[in-house]
């Protein structure tokens, strides 16, 4: 009896001291949950009016926001905090219909949608001039640059107090807004005129114009600010531009033109990429800007027009309108790896570390 109860008091402290062995750390793991996504994927959808939000771990949509009429520009503030979103009241149009035909614009649904992260909501509207499609958030993140579609104009607006401070006249049908690395200059394009328009957003002065081809919508800087890429959407290429002279240099073609209509153009972390949605054509294509030749294309669905990059630039993600959803792209294979549902008419897509 006497023996029986060493040994159970034997097995007791060995059970005990390989308790105690394991490692806090070890234990530690055990009890850890699976860990969070480390971003979301905000996607703004003009005909539904609301924003999609992705969870970049399980691609499931975790929340689905009200932000207007036909959100379409989306851009976050420097801290990464807060969302702004262009809205418009104006009615849906393609490039060939005719405007009077359709009903009058809602002038009071026009602004930038102030989108709060942590609210997880809409926090305020901030006026912006009429018909805001696109814009660019300055440097300090104290102004919004906004292309004025209807109007022929760009507004500079002063987020704290939410008022146009200035504003100047550039070609018709300005869209893209995209400011310089070093936050002095800001580049307009002109879908009706083909032309880039350089604003000084101190001034509010246009210091000069210049043709880059056939409805151009979006630009990308490289990091130095030396060059710019520029979609020619109706050329079916992208147009290479000497940002200090400030004027075309190369045009790089992507298909027969009608056929593959680039929209959107985004570079990757090193620059060393560009990233070109075609709407029409179905794709993104991949140029390398050591030798501004195409070295790939992967098919993401219909009329792809907004395009981002996970935080980590190994993953592409294309909001495709018709289909209603975003394509994620994985770019080591430049394989479509998954589709997500978003709302009604995707058009804009960032992505945003929580």
């Amino acid at each position: 009896m006497h023996r029986h109860k060493n040994a159970i008091f034997a097995v007791g402290l060995l059970a005990f001291g390989l308790s105690c062995s394991r490692s806090p750390q070890q234990s530690q793991q055990a009890e850890q949950p699976a860990p969070a996504s480390a971003f979301r994927i905000y996607v703004t959808n003009e005909v539904s009016g609301d924003l999609t939000i992705i969870d970049s771990a399980t691609y499931d949509v975790v929340a689905t926001v009200p932000l207007g009429k036909r959100p379409r520009g989306i851009h976050a503030s420097p801290d990464r905090k807060t969302i702004y979103v262009a809205l418009s009241g104006s009615p849906i149009a393609g490039p060939d219909v005719d405007e009077s035909t359709l009903p009058p614009p809602d002038k009071s649904a026009d602004g930038i949608g102030v989108f709060d992260l942590a609210q997880n909501k809409v926090v305020r509207v901030i006026k912006g001039g009429s018909d805001p499609e696109n814009f660019d958030v300055s440097r300090d993140g104290t102004q919004l640059y906004i292309s004025n579609e209807d109007d022929s104009a760009v507004s500079v607006v002063d987020i704290a107090s939410g008022t146009v401070v200035k504003s100047a006249k550039v070609g018709g049908q300005p869209e893209g807004v995209k400011t310089t690395p070093d936050g002095k200059l800001v580049y307009v394009t002109s879908e009706e005129t083909g032309t880039i328009s350089v604003l000084d957003p101190a001034a509010g002065k246009i210091l000069k114009t210049f043709k880059v081809g056939n409805r151009p919508r979006s630009v990308a800087f490289l990091p130095d600010g030396s060059k710019a890429y520029i979609n020619a959407e109706n050329d079916g290429s992208v147009v290479l531009v000497d940002a200090v002279l400030q004027k075309m240099i190369q045009t790089i073609p992507l298909g027969k033109p009608g056929v593959v209509k680039p929209m959107a153009v985004l570079l990757s972390p090193d620059a060393a990429k560009l990233y070109v949605s075609t709407g029409r054509g179905h794709q993104v294509f991949t140029i390398d800007t050591a030798t501004n030749q195409v070295s790939g294309s992967v098919e993401v669905g219909p009329r792809p027009w907004g395009i981002a990059l996970s935080p980590d630039g190994k993953t592409l993600y294309s909001a495709n309108g018709p289909s209603n959803d975003i394509s994620v792209v994985d770019l080591a294979t430049n394989t479509v790896v998954k589709k997500v549902k978003a709302g009604g008419s995707p058009w804009g897509v960032i992505a945003l570390p929580r």
